[in-house]
């Protein structure tokens, strides 16, 4: 066979199937399968046959169940996807058999759909989860949809019961901006206008369900919108004087290639693409939207997983605190503020609280509620989100993937949805000038890696704060004394240091964010250089240290409270009592260093 008789690969597109418990689902799927013929051999004979033996009438949902039950012994179609093709290209069905499945699958990127097809039953007409389904399709930004009126059979195959549902559902998804391809009849189980029309079904001069399935277009990869890379991880090879450094992740957006620009956030860190990476095969010419893929940098600087990569030359993404969102909740208990949440977006993580409900919206009927002050199950909220520490994303418009995200609480997700609009918090400025200046930043041609083999330890900056009665300076020299004798690089800054040196110029009082913007850009050339730092400074806010996190980067800044009593709003990652002897405080800290991995050689 020639190269030019090799017959292009075939169109697929995803689709996920929505609606109420009994309303038919199973049985549209079911159908599909046996009228698109894509049944494996035999199947349907031998699912008539169990029938009958077993006396049980023939229902096409069993096909379903029997595919299910094979991918439980290893065979090809598993529980959450359904395969079936016609002519023109490949179906995937998503089947969405609960609201936090699907939830979980569509927003953490597990499943991808382009299109869905919704059914209602015609005897029961709209339910509830008729409209949460439909609002949670506009929330995913799931454009193509069309509406199946199933079981007409059992209303007589009546014009004007599907006209009253078509009416009446077709202004509900207007409501929320929804426009659908089709709301069409259908009798699954009699096989009328599944993907023929039926003698039932004569005043209807629409299209089928495949027909209107053929229409949809699938998703062309997002090449032409800004370049967009979670980083999922930062790989390293060692052997045979292998010193690659890969920064790997799934481009969600746009494309890159060797010699661009790339600028990671929120840390605005930048360097130029090195090389592109392939595992067993040469490495591409450029890397698009829709591919997993790996690069390595031609200046060696740090990167954590959750950074979110885009090109110099593009539109830069949104990095805050503060998200304005529009979200659906789908925990038993309610969303609440003043409690933490683990909010998820892209590959990054951080702990999130509601700052303010602006207003509740009943996934179902649509009626709103403003000044409250929880969101209860399958409510929809427009919500002011606090992040622990600043992250990446996009606007919707911008990148769809880049604005989705989930919320986490007792280790299952319980509800998720989309930013709509980054809001100012108390770090915008000082974010600015730490994006210039990492955008300035001249490296070193020693990375910081070989600082820390060579050191044995990673950089820190350590946080030593508590009431101005405690004793924290003498704490945090001792601990100096200690990790200097174990051999360690490590450095005691006071504040005064400080004050009276980098910070000269300024007045004592009335200037507490420049003070601590300079103190967080002294710890970062110190950090740059390989060092622990020790810093002693008195009654820390969590302003404050938001503040020196912006500056250096959350993911190398410790925390230690000293003393039995918090007096600020400052949390800290570990809390030693003012009471516990001097040599046994300095012991647990150099235990808490070595366990959170900023010292790993064997003492």
């Amino acid at each position: 066979m020639t190269l030019e008789s090799v017959p292009p690969p075939r169109q697929r597109i995803h689709l996920v199937m929505a609606g109420h418990v009994d309303h038919g689902k199973s049985t549209v799927i079911g159908r599909l399968l046996v009228d698109t013929n894509s049944l494996p051999q035999g199947k349907l004979e031998q699912i008539r046959e169990l029938c009958a033996r077993t006396a049980r009438p023939f229902e096409y949902a069993f096909l379903l169940d029997a595919l299910k039950d094979e991918q439980a012994q290893g065979i090809t179609i598993d529980a959450a996807r359904v395969f079936f093709k016609t002519a023109r290209r490949d179906y995937i069905i998503l089947d969405a058999p609960g609201h936090i499945e699907f939830l979980r699958n569509m927003v953490t990127g597990a499943a991808h759909a382009e299109a869905a097809l919704l059914v209602i039953d015609a005897e029961e007409g709209i339910r509830e989860n008729s409209r949460r389904h439909g609002y949670m399709m506009s929330l995913l930004g799931i454009g193509q949809l069309a509406v199946v009126v199933n079981k007409m059979d059992l209303v007589g195959y009546r014009r004007e019961v599907f006209e009253r549902i078509a009416a009446d559902y077709g202004r509900f998804l207007d409501e929320i901006g929804v426009k659908p391809r089709a709301i069409l009849p259908a009798c699954a189980r009699e096989g009328e206008n599944i993907a023929a029309p039926g003698p039932h079904l004569g005043w209807y001069d629409g299209p089928t369900v495949l027909e209107v399935l053929e229409q949809f277009e699938p998703e062309r990869p997002p090449v032409d919108k800004p370049f967009r890379m979670p980083v999922q991880d930062v790989y390293k090879f060692t052997e045979e004087g292998d010193d690659r450094r890969i920064v790997a992740g799934t481009i969600e957006s746009g494309g890159v290639a060797p010699g661009d620009e790339v600028v990671f956030y929120p840390s605005g860190k930048k360097a130029r693409v090195k090389s592109l990476e392939a595992f067993n095969g040469p490495p591409p010419a450029r890397a698009i939207a829709g591919q997993a893929a790996g690069f390595t940098l031609a200046e060696q600087i740090y990167v954590a997983r959750g950074e979110l990569a885009a090109l110099a030359t593009e539109v830069r993404p949104h990095v805050t605190t503060r998200l304005l969102v529009s979200l659906f909740w789908l925990g038993r208990g309610p969303l609440v503020k003043r409690k933490d949440y683990l909010l998820k977006l892209g590959t990054a993580k951080v702990l999130a609280r509601v700052e303010e409900i602006h207003r509740v919206i009943d996934g179902s009927t649509l009626a709103a509620r403003d000044g409250t002050d929880r969101v209860d199950l399958h409510e929809v909220a427009e919500c002011t989100l606090q992040l622990q520490r600043a992250l990446a994303f996009d606007d919707p418009e911008v990148a769809l993937a880049t604005s989705r995200f989930v919320l986490v609480d007792d280790s299952d997700i319980r509800g998720g949805g989309i930013v709509r609009e980054a809001l100012p918090d108390r770090q915008t400025w000082v974010r600015d000038k730490v994006l210039l200046r990492n955008f300035k930043w001249e490296a070193s041609f020693i990375p910081g890696e070989r600082r820390a083999e060579r050191y044995g330890q990673k950089p820190v900056l350590l946080l030593l704060t508590g009431p101005r009665a405690v004793d924290r300076k003498r704490l945090a020299k001792e601990l100096e004394v200690r990790l200097f004798n174990d051999g360690r690089v490590v450095y005691f800054l006071g504040m005064g240091n400080v004050l009276y040196g980098v910070d000269a110029d300024l007045e004592r009082t009335g200037n507490r964010a420049e003070h601590m913007r300079r103190l967080a850009e002294v710890a970062n050339i110190m950090l740059d250089a390989g060092v622990i730092l020790l810093v002693s400074a008195a009654e820390l806010t969590a302003e404050d240290l938001e503040l020196i996190r912006a500056s250096v980067g959350a993911d190398r800044v410790s925390t230690v409270w000293l003393g039995d009593r918090v007096t600020t709003d400052f949390r800290a990652d570990l809390v030693v009592g003012e009471d516990e002897p001097l040599a046994d405080a300095v012991e647990r800290l150099r235990n808490f260093l070595h366990e959170a991995g900023v010292l790993f050689r064997p003492w």
